[in-house]
């Protein structure tokens, strides 16, 4: 299963509603944090990070406001979610992938995939699963 969630502001209701699923095991997590998830739901945690000037034009392009475009290049800059994501897990578990253009994604795709299928070999379960 594929759980993506919104910012609510209450980590809680969050994670209750995601419970169950997580507990069964299997899923991906797309969320813009990571210090109130359970350790334990997680094997490895992909870090998305990008070039200043990138995630500017982005932001922009999406037509974030300029105060919510500086708050987003200063956690860039300062590697807060990064640094959120190791200080919560173990840092063996926290990779950090570059995400600044096509080739990026698709060396990304590779790399998780890889680590999927490579997780599933190494647990004896089936990846299509």
């Amino acid at each position: 299963a594929v759980v993506s969630t919104q910012s609510t502001g209450d980590e809680d209701k969050i994670c209750d509603c995601i419970e169950g699923d997580m507990l069964q095991g299997n899923n991906i997590v797309d969320y813009h944090g990571s210090d109130f998830f359970d350790e334990q739901w997680f094997d490895i945690v992909f870090c998305l990070r990008a070039e200043i000037e990138v995630l500017n034009k982005r932001l922009e392009e999406r037509g974030y406001s300029e105060n919510k475009i500086q708050n987003n290049l200063q956690s860039e800059i300062f590697q807060v979610l990064l640094e959120e994501a190791r200080n919560s897990y173990d840092p063996d578990i926290v990779d950090e992938l570059s995400s600044n253009n096509l080739a990026d994604v698709e060396s990304n795709l590779q790399r998780i995939t890889a680590w999927i299928k490579s997780w599933h070999a190494d647990n004896d379960t089936d990846v299509d699963r």
